[in-house]
């Protein structure tokens, strides 16, 4: 479990983060969505340890963290199967190259192209080497920050790989997206909206929502959704 206690964070004067405190259940999925700037990718760097809070405390990073990053962060050299081995435990013999072949492929990457250094590989392919490389990182904790952006139009295959593999895993998940949300089950955490005026801080509580899909809704996320329900958990 992961907790967010009245954390703040500022850069150069302007504070990105303000009193946020939350809390990703264990094994449980929680989104950020929100305008750019409001924060998102700031919370992701505060839980991967890169980043350190100005003031509150964060609780339950005591365990090993993967990413995908909005920039792939591959090496370039290097081959898809490659950069999977780099992230691998030293004596992790049960990894033979055909296994990582395999997961490889089941992010949805081509054969044809596992032994092609990645900087020939579309961006597409680019990302499902990045995704495969997280599933496979040893880890209890993990953040996907847009991991699917700029996936082509089979990007269901690369959810599905995710989701069958984050079991018992704490994960944090950045988008834009309501069919992510849905595909994923995950409790919303929306950042950057103002508090309507004459609202205090303490009635602003419970913006931790649960994902109802509205069929009609357009699949971005222009706003916080239809439906509240207050978990218990809250950005203030």
């Amino acid at each position: 479990m992961i907790r967010f206690t009245h954390v703040t964070k500022s850069f150069g004067g302007r504070r990105i983060i303000d009193d946020l405190s939350f809390t990703v259940p264990d094994g449980g999925v929680v989104a950020l969505t929100g305008p750019n700037g409001s924060g998102k990718s700031t919370v992701v760097k505060l839980v991967m340890g890169l980043l350190l809070p100005d003031g509150g405390t964060i609780e339950g990073i005591d365990a090993p963290v993967t990413a995908v990053f909005q920039e792939d962060r591959l090496c370039e050299q290097l081959t898809a199967v490659g950069n999977v081995r780099l992230v691998l435990p030293p004596l992790a013999s049960q990894w033979s190259v055909s296994q990582i072949r395999a997961e490889l492929a089941a992010a949805g990457l081509s054969p044809d192209v596992m032994d092609r250094p990645v900087r020939q590989l579309s961006g597409g392919e680019r990302r499902r080497v990045c995704l495969a490389r997280a599933m496979l990182a040893p880890s209890k904790i993990v953040c996907l920050d847009e991991a699917f952006t700029g996936i082509d139009s089979t990007v269901d295959q690369a959810i599905d790989y995710v989701r069958s593999r984050l079991a018992g895993r704490d994960t944090l998940l950045v988008t834009h997206s309501r069919s992510e949300l849905k595909a994923f089950g995950a409790m919303e955490l929306r950042l950057g909206d103002p508090r309507p005026a004459g609202m205090t801080r303490e009635e602003a509580a419970g913006i931790l929502l649960h994902y109802q899909m509205d069929p009609g809704a357009s699949d971005a996320i222009q706003g916080p959704g239809d439906t509240v329900q207050d978990d218990g958990l809250s950005h203030h």
